[in-house]
């Protein structure tokens, strides 16, 4: 009897070690990676730069708390406003808790203003994480249920619906912020167009609003860019990091600018584990090879390459909905339920997500390479093609 909690459907199947895209179990079975920790492993498994970053700050200094300064923090909040253009950090741990200080600083900036009751407008299908604010704010019954009641204070409207947006700000006079993923990861790889998000940032400078892009799943430079927002220039007044910050090693971010700036003072928030040493030094070496070795590009090339390849295998295949996402970050809607084409992919040594239900799910890593995409069509076609003819 394992003394583990029971909160995940987990596949039978253990890993003792990875290199570079691939990973293998316990009996040496080799899997070719196309989840990558769902969007964590940035770099793929054991790459040396990381190894190598983690192993001489291990030698140093893991943890010393926030009561004091953290050199790697501050240069780690550098590199993220560098690439944002956005002007303050707060690290944390996770996505969630990442989510969870936006959700605060909203709630800040509308008593600021004196709104004594303020909401937050957030999108169906969107996934912000599983704490109670998170999960309240996420548009996903089946993940609230039996957690009631839930947190007041957020109005869910259609994802990119820009009139269902204007609407609610015509009729609630407490709304102070809008909350959204510019890419749907949990609810079906869903993308944003850039026509909406330029609409969107428009809109919340009319009214006075925040605008909240939670980038957990599609940042640091998935999408090909280091932020999903960038690819319509539309900077958010906060935004949140966490997932492949580090490359596997727990670390989130939220980062504020413009109407955001300067809401939180000492005392207002805290984090004891976060933005150590021992995550920033692994952020850092992230930031470094993203850079270094031309890894947003890749991104853009290598998800084209499988985006192509999977449309071609499937071509005239009846079943497929969809073939959409950007850079590796990847969704292949069916139109029927597929969850058990992960235990399936899984047998032929290939590992892959389905979200939404009907959605297979491919975030790769960013060092996935032209020749590892096209061994994932060739293994991944051949099994939806089959599933939708036999089930």
């Amino acid at each position: 009897m394992s003394h583990v909690m029971n909160t995940y459907a987990r596949l039978p199947v253990a890993f003792s070690h990875g290199d570079g895209v691939w990973l293998y179990d316990e009996t040496g079975k080799r899997y070719l990676d196309a989840l990558s920790g769902i969007a964590v492993s940035t770099l793929g498994h054991n790459h040396p730069r990381l190894v190598k970053a983690i192993a001489e700050q291990a030698a140093r200094v893991l943890h010393t708390s926030n009561l004091y300064g953290i050199p790697l923090q501050d240069r780690l909040a550098d590199r993220i406003a560098d690439a944002s253009g956005m002007d303050e950090v707060f690290f944390c741990n996770s996505g969630c808790e990442a989510n969870e200080a936006a959700i605060k600083l909203a709630r800040m900036y509308g008593h600021n203003k004196g709104v004594e009751v303020p909401h937050i407008i957030v999108m169906e299908s969107a996934f912000h994480g599983r704490t109670l604010a998170t999960l309240s704010a996420t548009g996903n019954r089946k993940a609230q249920a039996g957690f009631e009641p839930l947190v007041q204070g957020f109005i869910r409207v259609p994802y990119k619906d820009i009139e269902a947006i204007r609407k609610v700000g015509e009729h609630n006079h407490t709304v102070v912020a809008v909350m959204l993923e510019m890419i749907q990861g949990e609810g079906g790889v869903n993308v944003a167009d850039e026509a909406f998000q330029r609409e969107l940032r428009a809109l919340c400078d009319e009214k006075g609003w925040l605008m909240i892009c939670d980038e957990v799943q599609c940042g640091m430079g998935r999408t090909g860019t280091w932020f999903g927002w960038q690819h319509a220039g539309t900077m958010p007044d906060v935004m949140t990091l966490a997932k492949g910050l580090a490359s596997g090693v727990p670390i989130g971010a939220c980062v504020t600018a413009g109407k955001a700036r300067g809401l939180f003072g000492p005392g207002n928030h805290g984090s004891t584990f976060g933005g150590n040493p021992l995550a920033c030094a692994a952020a850092l070496a992230t930031f470094d090879t993203i850079v270094d070795d031309k890894l947003m590009d890749n991104a853009v090339a290598v998800g084209e390459a499988i985006r192509k390849g999977m449309a071609e295998a499937l071509a005239g295949v009846d079943g497929i909905v969809d073939i959409r996402g950007r850079g590796l970050m990847i969704g292949i809607e069916l139109d029927r339920p597929c969850g058990v084409l992960m235990g399936r992919a899984a047998e032929q040594g290939l590992l892959i997500s389905v979200t939404s239900e009907r959605v297979v799910r491919l975030l790769p890593a960013l060092t996935f390479t032209a020749a590892d995409a096209q061994t994932l069509v060739s293994m991944l076609a051949p099994m939806i093609r089959d599933f939708l003819a036999n089930g």
